[in-house]
């Protein structure tokens, strides 16, 4: 890619993207369907919940559409409800992409399940409670697919992708950045954690980490395809990965957690490779910035800046999408009283 994405940002639309009153809204993918329209799959849980991690057990994949691409977009139906414990996605489906693959509309996203009852308090929910640490050791990458875009969605019973115990990505598997390749075959990045537990403290765990994985089916047949971590560099932290093919080969954009690849703690880093396997990492160079320009005049450094999605039409990048929120310092989902997905519309690459 010649450009960075913030030389291609044009003024972000105060009132486009998707919000919902009395939900949080993270995870933007969106697609044009068959009927010509814009169609938005997002994540929403309610406001009874915290916003983080109330995700982990209480998150839902549900549809928006606008007429334009940067919206407004509005809810039209939940795609991936709650379907019982007893599923590896029964209790929350999250981290929605999707895509299409011939006649067939493709959902990948990550689902977690736990054993516990319905909390009474769901607003006093914690990060050390065992609700939590069951489910986000839970977190699995599942797909749906469907031939028309209001479905019905076929929702495999299984994930595509499973922990390894005795490598670096042992403990979950999420946040699925998947690629349709020329051959029909996938690419896919995905994110983990790895164990640093002992019988005395059980979860304990590392930095999230990047894994890679190729399949001939967009579908099925996933095999991990690295030993160790992708961008195994010490200090590194990433997490939000997408990935897209232009003429020239894969690129791949996500979050730097700590700033110190980019310049900016959670701004966007950017690669480059030829088989979507061994990426080249431009290092110093900032992707994507949390300070965003709106449509009023206004610049906003945003409290976050997540799950970057690209719309693309006619294989070039048209519409960018993230999760965002009205927190600050780049921690804003600790602290925030609103969430949504916001679009900003691009200008043709050079």
């Amino acid at each position: 890619m010649k450009n960075t994405l913030k030389d291609l940002m044009l003024p972000a639309p105060v009132e486009g993207g998707f919000a919902m009153d009395g939900y949080w809204v993270w995870c933007s993918s969106v697609i044009r369907g068959e009927d010509g329209k814009y169609h938005m799959f997002a994540s929403r849980w309610s406001m009874d919940y915290p916003m983080h991690p109330g995700w982990l057990v209480a998150s839902e994949i549900v549809r928006a559409v606008s007429d334009t691409s940067v919206g407004p977009y509005k809810f039209q139906e939940v795609v991936l409800p709650a379907r019982g414990p007893q599923y590896f996605d029964g209790r929350s489906t999250h981290n929605p992409h999707i895509t299409r693959c011939g006649d067939t509309y493709i959902l990948y996203y990550m689902g977690s399940t736990h054993p516990f009852p319905e909390l009474k308090n769901p607003s006093e929910l914690k990060h050390e409670d065992d609700i939590t640490v069951v489910a986000r050791a839970n977190k699995r990458i599942g797909v749906a697919t469907s031939k028309s875009i209001f479905g019905p969605w076929k929702r495999s019973d299984n994930p595509i992708l499973f922990p390894r115990p005795e490598y670096f990505d042992n403990f979950f598997t999420s946040n699925p950045a998947p690629c349709i390749d020329m051959d029909g075959g996938c690419t896919m990045i995905y994110k983990t954690r790895t164990y640093l537990s002992s019988l005395d403290a059980p979860f304990l765990h590392g930095n999230m980490s990047f894994g890679v994985v190729k399949s001939k089916s967009p579908t099925e047949g996933f095999s991990q395809m690295l030993d160790i971590p992708l961008f195994n560099g010490e200090g590194f932290e990433m997490e939000d990965p997408f990935i897209w093919m232009d003429k020239d080969g894969y690129n791949l954009m996500a979050k730097d957690m700590k700033g110190n690849v980019c310049g900016e703690k959670m701004g966007g880093i950017y690669a480059f490779s030829d088989d979507g396997i061994q990426w080249i990492l431009k290092r110093d160079s900032l992707f994507y910035s949390r300070s965003i320009l709106w449509d009023d005049g206004i610049v906003r450094e945003m409290g976050n800046l997540e799950r970057p999605f690209l719309l693309m039409e006619d294989g070039k990048p048209v519409c960018a999408f993230f999760a965002t929120s009205d927190g600050k310092n780049g921690e804003g989902f600790m602290e925030c009283t609103r969430t949504w997905n916001m679009a900003i519309p691009l200008r043709a690459e050079e």
